[in-house]
């Protein structure tokens, strides 16, 4: 007993020995890296984990490579400077995909991202022609943001957000006015979201020839502040046709849409299933529509069909929508499914400038074609 004893009280007297920080694995955390030139993008790529901030200047990326910022460290600073450029080819892409948990991508402001998208655009965009890449993968980010990024002349589709948690995007431009050449480009979507939950858009400026926002799929999403130009507005869809067609709980605030082939947009899949819901419009003012103010379609690719009741959509608010559509442009067009648009209220609704529509199906209590 008296042994044991002792042997306790040594223990008890004996401090713990905690191993001395590693100086090297710290700074190693800390270290600021810069990649350039054409070597710059498989640099990074191989050197991403050994980086807390990573700097492009002036990477030129090769044809068919990814500038693979996937699986970043935990906290990882993305900085973009100078004018990254993207060699050609005929492939998917995406040119720039990034992913992780705490990661910020900024830009310098004089930084910009060079598509260069007129080597591909043919009129077809990504419904055939050329295969042409998409820009932007923010897949699998959480607790992220992604600020201050300017975009010049994408071949296709722009940011696609896919299984993303609390995202922010702060201050994103995207500038497709070339493509309107010739109507070149097409399907140049500014940020297209499935299947993520908590997605932020403000202060976006985008010009494009697609929709500035479409919304497949995901919940908790909110765009606020935004210019929309050139494009096809701000659209829910479509839903339907994908392992995921939930949409919830959506929010676009204080933006403007321009000269667009419409502001407002509900697209869902003929015969599919699936629901939209929680859906507000508020604070919008659109200009020079060209084929819709507000279009509700629940046959969007089959319109020579009657709508299908599949996809619900419900808890559907426009409020203080203003705006103007084109003289030979419809200000209204809703064609629901029978019974499947139900509990939408909208208030101070005012669509000018063009026809009313005659053909409008299956409106919900207290909507009309005609505001």
């Amino acid at each position: 007993m008296l042994l044991l004893l002792s042997l306790v009280a040594v223990a008890a007297a004996t401090p713990m020995v905690t191993p001395a920080p590693d100086p090297q694995a710290a700074q190693k955390r800390a270290t600021t890296c810069t990649f350039s030139g054409s070597e710059g993008a498989s640099s990074a790529s191989a050197s991403k984990l050994d980086c807390s901030t990573i700097v492009l200047s002036s990477v030129a990326v090769p044809s068919g490579v990814t500038l693979d910022l996937t699986d970043l460290n935990d906290g990882t600073t993305v900085i973009f400077a100078g004018e990254t450029t993207f060699g050609y080819e005929e492939w998917d892409g995406p040119l720039v995909s990034v992913s992780g948990t705490d990661i910020l991508v900024t830009a310098d402001d004089d930084a910009y991202l060079n598509g260069d998208g007129s080597r591909w655009w043919d009129g077809e965009g990504s419904n055939g022609g050329k295969t042409k890449p998409t820009f932007f993968y923010a897949h699998s980010l959480t607790s992220s943001t992604i600020e201050n990024i300017y975009i010049l002349n994408s071949p296709v589709q722009v940011f696609s957000i896919d299984d993303a948690s609390d995202l922010t995007l702060t201050d994103i431009t995207v500038n497709n006015v070339d493509g309107d050449t010739d109507d070149l480009a097409a399907n140049t979507d500014g940020f297209d979201i499935a299947s993520s939950t908590g997605v932020t858009i403000t202060g976006a400026n985008i010009y494009n020839q697609d929709d500035c926002v479409a919304i497949n799929s995901g919940e908790n999403i909110y765009f606020s502040g935004g210019v929309c130009s050139g494009g096809h507005g701000l659209s829910i869809g479509s839903v339907g046709g994908r392992d995921d067609n939930t949409v919830k709980n959506v929010t676009f605030y204080n933006s403007e849409i321009l000269a667009s082939q419409q502001a407002i947009r509900i697209k869902t899949i003929y015969g599919d299933t699936g629901s939209v819901s929680e859906i507000t419009y508020q604070e919008i003012t659109f200009t020079d529509c060209t084929d819709y103010g507000i279009i509700i379609e629940q046959n969007y690719d089959d319109t020579d069909e009657e709508p299908t009741d599949g996809v619900t959509i419900s808890d559907f608010v426009l409020d203080n929508i203003q705006g103007t559509v084109e003289s030979d442009a419809v200000e209204i067009y809703i064609a629901c499914g029978d019974g499947s648009c139900t509990d939408w209220t909208w208030t101070d609704v005012d669509v000018t400038g063009g026809e009313v529509s005659d053909d409008c199906l299956n409106l919900p209590s207290g909507i009309t074609c005609d505001e």
